[in-house]
C-alpha cells in the first residue's frame, strides 16, 4: 500500500458485478458487499458486457473509518475532463470523463447508508456521467401507462412529484421522480426512451391538503434543510418500477394560484431553449454525442401547462387529453 494513495488504488476490490442505468452498462467492483446491495437497489442487474463497459466504478471501503451520519453536503470541483466530488473528510471519488472510469474511497458506515447511495450518490453520480455517453438528463418526473411516459419538466416547486403522484392514483406507473435521464433508441435512432432511478417520490408539506395518507401528518425526512414526506409508491400502488418508456409528451409545468388548466403546445426551438440551459458543460466529443438525442426529444409533442389548483383534477385532464381523447390541437 502507498503511503500517499489516498483513493487506495492498489486495494483489493475482489466484488465485481454489472448493472444497466440510463441504457448504458457499467461495472462495479469494491471489497463490500453492502455497496452491491445498494447498486442492485438502484440499477437493474446486467450480465458482462462482451466488450468494455460503457464506465467501470471502483470504490474501495476503509473498514477502519469511524465517520458517522449525518453527513455534510456534497460538493464538485471539476477539471477539463476530471471531476472531484467530495463526500466527508475521507470519502470521495474521482470521476475521468475521458477514460469512463470512477475510483473512490468510503467509509464503512457511508457504504452501509443504503439509503444516502439510492438518492444522493448513485443519482449524482449519473448525472455527471450521462452526457459523456450522449444522454440527456431532464429535471423532470416521469410516469407512463404501458410503455408511453409523460414526462413532467419544471424547476423545484412546480408540482412535479405531486402531480405525478395524482397521476399514479389514474392508474399511471412511476418511472422516476425529479430527474429522468433520455437517449435515442438503439432499434431506431429516431425515437427517444426515458429512463429513470428508483427514488422515493418526495412531497412537500402542502401534499398534506391534497392526499389523505398525509393528513395529520408533519414531514419527518429532511432534504436541503427542508422537512419533506418521502413516499414509496411501491407501497401503496404494487409493483411500481419500469426500465424504461418512450415519452408521448413533454409536459413543461408552470404552477399558477388560481384554478386553471391550459396546454399551450410549443415549438422545437422553445422546447430546446428550455433545455439547454439545464445541461452540464460537457466537452465537444460528449456536446455533440448529445445533440441527435436534443433532436429526438425536440421531436416529441411538447406543451405549456399552467395550472392550479386540485392535483386530482389536473391528472383527470392529463388523462383525457394524452390517453383517452382523439388529441390536441395548438391550445386546449
Amino acid at each position: 500500500m502507498h503511503s500517499r494513495d489516498f483513493l487506495h488504488k492498489h486495494a483489493e476490490t475482489h466484488l465485481c458485478e454489472h448493472y444497466t442505468a440510463a441504457g448504458a452498462v457499467f461495472s462495479l467492483s469494491t471489497n463490500c458487499v453492502k455497496l452491491l446491495a445498494a447498486a442492485r437497489r438502484s440499477f437493474l442487474l446486467a450480465e458482462p458486457a462482451a466488450g468494455p463497459s460503457d464506465f467501470s466504478l471502483r470504490f474501495w471501503v476503509d473498514e477502519s473509518d469511524a465517520a458517522r451520519p449525518p453527513w455534510p453536503k456534497p460538493h464538485l470541483r471539476g477539471l477539463d475532463h476530471l471531476v472531484f466530488v467530495g463526500l466527508d473528510a475521507k470519502s470521495s471519488m474521482l470521476v475521468d470523463l475521458r477514460n469512463r472510469r470512477v475510483i473512490g474511497r468510503f467509509s464503512a458506515a457511508m457504504a452501509g447508508d443504503g439509503k444516502y447511495w439510492n438518492t444522493i450518490i448513485f443519482p449524482m453520480l449519473i448525472s455527471i456521467l450521462a452526457g459523456s455517453l450522449g444522454i440527456v438528463e431532464l429535471h423532470a418526473s416521469c410516469v407512463a401507462r404501458g410503455q408511453d411516459g409523460l414526462v413532467l419538466v419544471g424547476p423545484s416547486r412546480s408540482g412535479k412529484s405531486t402531480l405525478a403522484l395524482a397521476l399514479m392514483e389514474v392508474g399511471f406507473r412511476l418511472l422516476s421522480d425529479d430527474r429522468i435521464f433520455c437517449s435515442p433508441c438503439s432499434l431506431t435512432q429516431a425515437r427517444v426512451l426515458a429512463y429513470g432511478l428508483p427514488r422515493p417520490l418526495k412531497l412537500r408539506r402542502e401534499a398534506a391538503a391534497w392526499f389523505e395518507e398525509f393528513r395529520d401528518r408533519e414531514p419527518i425526512d429532511v432534504q436541503n434543510g427542508e422537512t419533506v414526506f418521502y413516499c414509496e409508491p411501491g407501497r401503496r400502488f404494487g409493483r411500481q418500477s419500469l426500465s424504461a418508456c418512450e415519452p408521448r409528451a413533454l409536459l413543461f409545468l408552470e404552477r399558477q394560484q388560481s384554478l386553471r388548466f391550459s396546454l399551450v403546445q410549443l415549438g422545437r426551438d422553445e422546447v430546446r431553449s428550455r433545455i439547454e440551459p439545464d445541461l452540464l458543460a460537457e466537452d465537444p466529443d460528449a456536446i455533440r454525442k448529445q445533440e441527435r438525442t436534443l433532436e429526438n426529444l425536440t421531436a416529441i409533442p411538447s406543451w405549456q401547462l399552467r395550472y392550479g389548483g386540485s392535483p386530482q383534477a389536473i391528472a383527470d385532464q392529463l388523462e383525457m387529453a394524452f390517453f383517452s381523447g382523439p388529441g390536441l390541437s395548438q391550445s386546449y
